[in-house]
């Protein structure tokens, strides 16, 4: 399986939130992807979910 979610049923974890630096910006144009290290991805979702929708807050 590919794509959101990679067919597991609930891959977020309940109240998860997760800090992280941002170290690189896609090109414009591009439709919001933010890669996260496995163990930042892990501590909000199942690590077999693959893409997940996440909301986010950009603090400067």
């Amino acid at each position: 399986m590919s794509g959101t979610n990679a067919g597991t049923p609930h891959p977020c974890l309940d109240s998860s939130t997760v800090t992280v630096k941002i170290v690189d910006r896609c090109p414009s144009g591009c439709r919001g992807t933010i890669d996260l290290s496995q163990e930042a991805f892990a501590s909000i979702a199942d690590l077999n979910s693959g893409v997940i929708n996440i909301s986010y807050q950009e603090y400067v």
